[in-house]
């Protein structure tokens, strides 16, 4: 298969043309969305229009529905904020810092019945247009913005898309299965029903 070179996304607009035509062939080049992603250069001004904050929880606010190939969205991190551990329904996940650091930690899945504290494998600081990558062969995962002072925003994007996860419980490894909602789509609010049972990443 031939690689060409990918031309570098000047702006959020061009990365997702870019991305489109990526998700167009049936299989996925992990490396290849993740390095289209990385050398996007988040410029605040392109992508503020999708940046909802609210003051009690992250926000997930939907950019673009890729064609039903992927969900591309920038989650919107107020200080202190976190998600619980998720797992991601078999899909791909790719997650850009545009602003702000976040911190990633990777557990193991829980074994079968057994009840307890899960097992964390490991944790990173993800640093701006930095670029990580999860699915659940790697693990769960938690996000936190463990700052005090200064907001975070991520651009998500989750092939194929999902409408359900599972969230895990930090000492017994329960886990409940939620629904994902949008906090706005396209830059709108979304009416306020679809937001109650909000939960997750």
């Amino acid at each position: 298969m031939e690689h060409t070179e990918v031309v570098k996304p000047e702006t959020l607009n061009d990365l997702i043309k870019t991305l489109h035509n990526i998700f167009e062939s049936d299989s996925v080049n992990v490396e290849e969305v993740q390095a289209i992603m990385e050398s996007y250069e988040s410029k605040p001004q392109e992508w503020m229009k999708y940046a909802k904050f609210d003051q009690y929880r992250y926000t997930r606010n939907l950019v673009d529905e890729g064609n039903g190939k992927f969900n591309l969205m920038i989650l919107c991190w107020g200080e202190g904020h976190g998600s619980s551990i998720h797992d991601h329904t078999n899909s791909h996940c790719f997650m850009k810092l545009l602003q702000g650091q976040l911190k990633e930690t990777l557990f193991e899945w829980p074994e079968g019945k057994s009840h307890g504290d899960m097992v964390q494998k490991s944790q990173r600081i993800l640093q701006e247009n930095k670029v990580a990558y999860i699915n659940d062969n790697i693990g769960l995962h938690r996000v936190e913005n463990v700052s005090h002072t200064e907001c975070a925003a991520s651009l998500h994007l989750y092939s194929p898309p999902f409408q359900t996860c599972q969230t895990f419980d930090q000492r017994t490894g329960h886990r409940s299965t939620v629904k994902m909602t949008f906090w706005s789509k396209f830059g709108e609010r979304t009416p306020f029903e679809t937001t109650i049972s909000q939960e997750n990443n």
